[in-house]
């Protein structure tokens, strides 16, 4: 005969109590995932719900299971809002961070063409390299934070308008910049010619 474990026991138990928020549907499915190789943190996430289920407080809960007053608090939340079946949606720890790769691939982009990635657009934008790299890595950051990076690399995605030079001409007539009569110039000519209509 198999020992018994805390477990199983705590299972008869709940068993026998009457549930406070859960259907018996969500009863049965989550006392079945329990029986299931689970990692901890999910396993604790089903064991929130069913104590809570079973009218155990947050305090008795947190001593119970050696877990956060916040994280009893969410899911005994998420079971009395009758979606106690979401319990494995949510996933476990910090959300993915910017890596190695995900910088480079960045630098890549932002040296080339949209258009070289099937965009109709010329110039990129935090917002769209966002979107792009989500949909290529996975890893979702905000348009703020594409901009930090990019800062961070001495990039932008801001288009640079360099101002014209002294001396540039202008494709559609070829007059230089210097050739054009300044307004001192022609004060000065002015100013010549007056002296000598005088004399």
């Amino acid at each position: 005969m198999a020992d018994y474990s805390q477990y199983d026991l705590a299972v008869e138990g709940y068993q026998l109590q009457e549930s406070k928020f859960l259907t018996p549907f969500q009863r049965k499915a989550l006392l079945k995932h329990l029986q299931a190789n689970l990692q901890p943190e999910y396993r604790r996430r089903i064991e929130i719900m069913l104590l809570a289920d079973m009218g155990k407080s947050q305090t008795q809960i947190c001593e119970q299971l050696g877990c956060s007053q916040e994280m009893a608090r969410y899911w005994i939340g998420i079971a009395e809002a009758g979606l106690a079946h979401k319990w494995n949606e949510r996933p476990i720890g910090r959300p993915k961070i910017v890596n190695n790769q995900y910088i480079e691939r960045l630098k890549e982009l932002v040296s080339n063409s949209p258009r070289e990635y099937g965009y109709a657009f010329t110039h990129w934008t935090a917002q769209w390299l966002s979107k792009h790299l989500a949909a290529e890595l996975g890893i979702t950051i905000s348009d703020r934070h594409i901009n930090r990076l990019l800062k961070q690399m001495g990039l932008s995605t801001k288009r640079k308008n360099s101002p014209p030079k002294a001396n540039q001409v202008a494709e559609d007539n070829n007059i230089t910049i210097s050739d054009l009569p300044t307004k001192s110039d022609n004060n000065l000519n002015w100013s010549l010619n007056l002296m000598q209509s005088s004399n």
